[in-house]
């Protein structure tokens, strides 16, 4: 089977545009796909931007910055998608969403289509089962920010076969990726391990212990964290986190090890959603961070 020369992403928000600025910047045409038109142009926008800032930061030549934005298409027509080798959905954290989007790509694609999830806890077996042969989709797990972090999960369930899981680390690797192949658990690797680092933050914080910015500058100072537990939060999403502590709970059956907290939940309705929102645990409207 031939390798990966073409690219899909599915979704143009933070993951996918990250994705997608990876994938132009390592050589490969991608299509970057989103129903929201306007979604779209901020995102490309972005894009472009992040590109010329690596220019003037003298990280890339501006030969290589127009080369990739050359790579870039932005699409709103998902039959445009039928000729990639690799689908990457990066699409909302919700179940129906990406049965929605599978079910319709099993349709467009070509059989030989590689189909791969940026899902950070969602069961990859259960995601396969909404394509006709389960075989070739598997997980594959970005960190955000997906230009800078260089780990990805590739996450195999149960009836992902061994020529999929080699093709995505056989990309990884091209696009200078650091892969590890793991098992479809509840929240894979990384997820599973930074549950109690947040929870126990959380309960820290809520039992006055210690504050917000104390724990985060421990973490940092004595365990040699980049960024501690609450700057973390703002970064990925508060409600983006929280949804992910919930899918993680409820894969476990309950296990107390994995409860989210409340107080999450009340950032959450109160729609301190971190960075994107200006405000978190921290206040991003002014200068300071």
């Amino acid at each position: 089977m031939e390798g990966v020369n073409k690219v899909a992403v599915i979704g143009s928000g933070t993951m996918g545009a990250g994705i997608a600025q990876v994938a132009i910047q390592n050589g490969y045409s991608s299509i970057l796909y989103d129903i929201d038109q306007q979604q779209l142009a901020k995102a490309k926008a972005q894009v472009f931007k992040r590109l010329e800032r690596l220019v003037e930061k003298g990280r890339i030549l501006d030969e290589e910055s127009i080369q990739a934005k050359e790579k870039l298409m932005v699409t709103t027509d998902l039959k445009s998608l039928e000729k990639v080798d690799l689908v990457i959905e990066a699409a909302p954290e919700k179940l129906d969403i990406k049965k929605s989007i599978f079910h319709q790509l099993n349709d467009i694609c070509s059989p030989e289509t590689l189909f791969a999830t940026n899902t950070s806890s969602l069961s990859i077996t259960e995601i396969a089962g909404y394509i006709q042969d389960p075989s070739r989709l598997a997980g594959f797990h970005f960190f955000n920010p997906a230009p800078l972090m260089p780990l990805v999960e590739i996450v195999q369930g149960i009836s992902t076969n061994q020529d999929t899981i080699n093709r995505l680390k056989d990309f990884a690797e091209k696009i200078h990726k650091y892969p590890v192949v793991c098992q479809d658990t509840p929240g894979f690797i990384v997820n599973r391990v930074a549950r109690p680092f947040y929870n126990e933050a959380l309960r820290i914080m809520n039992d006055q212990v210690a504050s917000v910015e104390q724990i985060d500058r421990i973490m940092k100072k004595a365990g040699g964290f980049k960024m501690g537990p609450f700057e973390l939060q703002d970064l990925i999403g508060i409600d983006i986190n929280l949804a992910t502590t919930r899918t993680v709970y409820s894969s476990f059956y309950g296990e107390n090890r994995f409860r989210p907290h409340y107080y999450q939940e009340r950032m959450v309705q109160a729609g301190r959603l971190g960075r994107k929102t200006e405000g978190g645990f921290y206040d991003y409207a002014s200068a300071e961070h």
